[in-house]
Parts: structure tokens; C-alpha cells; sequence
């Protein structure tokens, strides 16, 4: 599955394209076992009567003809300097995991991997951002009263990898014969356009959030500011109503103020949630860089004093 999906990325998803596909597997106990893949075909403006769900419904059939798991357990999804945390993941994920309860989406990132790691990682929203989607309100008070922070939007599953033993065979016997040129390239620092690139995003995002911000701020103002105007009309009827009694007049009937001041309606907070995630997503990948980094500088301190 893992080889299925780099290979996905290395032949649709150069640069930063985002390639997607779908999870088959099945439950096994308290785990989730994924045995199968297949990838979402990339089509344009141009294939608009092209049917993902049909396609799916299909792939799974003929998967399910020759006795391959064909259980839809999630999808996965590729990544571009961490920059997953968006809507539409999160707006997917609800799809997959309110139909599916086991759901889960698989997030690769092919920068990270090609540092020499496997970077691999499982999502699940939490309970409490599920409950909140089903309802569909994302205003501060309901945002709020659920206790949901961008901390807890979205929780890891822990990911172990199995291979059978006849492929860790093989992969012992190619990695013997195997032949690196230079080992110390394992040791270059050439991290800086990957770091630059992490500053950049998340200065972009910070940005982002500044711009919320301020309409967060917007819409206070406008809150106390017709505050004040009912204020300032209560106390004209009130003042009203007295120079009425004193005239020996009926007082004026009661209105309902709500009605003559409609209260401005709050601005969405989940997009706020979504960009502090997505800031702390970047703030981790650059302390991973720093980490590495800094880890290579040691390895080639102790391998040029093991030389001297």
C-alpha cells in the first residue's frame, strides 16, 4: 500500500499537485488493517461528467471478483509542505468517517520522504469536531460550548507497517547489494530551500490569521455599536413615554427590538481553527528540519573525529 501510493505521487503529483485515492481494508479486532489501494484518475475542467463515486463503486466490484479486499476503509492524500489542513480534508474526512465510523485518511508527504525518512502519517477527527460538523455550526459560542481548539481538531492514529517475511528477504538481500557512492551524502545539509519554503507558507498563514482577525474585531465593534443605538432608542421611547403621561396619552405600545435591530451575524470560526492547525503543522516541519539538521552536524563531528 505504502509502495502503491509513492508510486501514485511520483507519476501524477510532481511539485505541488495533491494526489488523492481510496483505502481498502478491513477491521480486525481494535485495528485497522489497510491491505489495498487504488488512486483517484486526475481529470480536468473538461471531464465534467466524469463520476468519482461511480468509478469508485466500480473499482471496488472488480476488485471484489477476484477476492481482493474491497472494504472502503478511508483514503489518502499527499501533501505539499505540510499543507493539509484545510477544509476540504476536513469537510472529506466527515464524508468518510459519518458513513464509515473507522475511517481514516492517510497523509504522505513526499518532501519529507525524500530527506530519508518516511514520512506517513493517520487522521481521524475527534468526537467532539464530529458532533460539531453534524450540526453544521461553527459560531463561537457552539465552537466554544464543544471546547473544540485546533488542538484537538484532528487526533493520530498510530501506524504500524508489516510486510510479509518473504519481502524482508528480499529487501535484506538488495540493501547487501546495494551500493551507495558516498555515504556522507546522507549528512548534507540540504535542507535551506525546504526550510525557506516552511517560513514562507507559514508567514502566509499567519497573515491569514491576522486578516480573520480583524474581522473578528469588525464584527465586536458592530456588535457594541448597535448595542449602544438600542441603548440610545430605549431611552427616546422611555423619555417618550413619559412626556405621553404627562399629556395624559396612552403610553407607546411595546415593540420588540430585536426585530428593528437584527444582530449582525458572527464570522465563522472553523477557517481560524483550520489556519492555527495549519500554523502549528509548520511550526512542527520546521523543528523536524532544525532537528535534523542538527543531528547531521553531530554525526559529522563524530565521524571526522573517528577519522583524526
Amino acid at each position: 500500500v505504502v509502495l502503491k501510493i509513492i508510486k501514485h505521487y511520483q507519476e501524477e503529483g510532481q511539485g505541488n499537485e495533491v494526489v488523492q485515492g481510496v483505502l481498502l481494508g478491513l477491521v480486525v479486532d481494535d485495528r485497522l488493517e489497510i491491505t489495498n489501494c487504488f488512486p483517484f484518475p486526475q481529470h480536468t475542467e473538461d471531464d465534467a461528467d466524469f463520476d468519482e463515486v461511480q468509478y469508485q463503486m466500480e473499482m471496488m466490484r472488480s476488485l471484489r471478483h477476484v477476492n481482493i479486499d474491497h472494504l472502503h476503509v478511508g483514503w489518502y492524500q499527499s501533501t505539499y509542505y505540510g499543507s493539509f489542513v484545510t477544509r476540504a480534508l476536513l469537510d472529506s474526512q466527515f464524508s468518510y468517517q459519518h458513513a464509515i465510523e473507522e475511517s481514516v485518511v492517510l497523509i504522505y508527504d513526499p518532501i519529507k520522504t525524500a530527506q530519508g525518512s518516511l514520512s506517513l502519517k493517520a487522521y481521524r477527527l475527534t468526537p467532539k469536531l464530529m458532533e460539531v460538523c453534524k450540526e453544521k455550526d461553527f459560531s463561537p459560542e457552539a465552537l466554544k460550548k464543544a471546547n473544540i481548539a485546533y488542538e484537538n481538531m484532528f487526533e493520530e492514529v498510530p501506524i504500524v507497517i508489516k510486510n510479509s517475511y518473504l519481502i524482508n528477504v528480499m529487501l535484506w538481500e538488495l540493501e547487501k547489494k546495494s551500493a551507495v557512492a558516498d555515504r556522507h551524502e546522507l549528512l548534507s545539509l540540504a535542507s535551506s530551500n525546504h526550510l525557506g519554503k516552511s517560513l514562507q507558507l507559514l508567514m502566509d498563514r499567519v497573515d491569514e490569521m491576522s486578516q480573520d482577525i480583524v474581522k473578528y474585531n469588525t464584527y465586536l465593534r458592530n456588535v457594541s455599536k448597535q448595542q449602544q443605538q438600542k441603548h440610545q432608542y430605549q431611552q427616546r421611547r422611555q423619555q417618550e413615554n413619559i412626556q405621553r403621561q404627562s399629556r395624559g396619552e396612552a403610553p407607546l405600545p411595546e415593540e420588540d427590538i430585536n426585530k428593528l435591530f437584527k444582530p449582525p451575524q458572527p464570522p465563522p470560526r472553523l477557517e481560524s481553527l483550520l489556519i492555527a492547525g495549519q500554523i502549528n503543522t509548520y511550526c512542527q516541519n520546521i523543528k523536524e528540519f532544525n532537528a535534523q539538521n542538527l543531528g547531521k552536524l553531530f554525526m559529522a563531528q563524530a565521524l571526522q573525529d573517528n577519522n583524526n
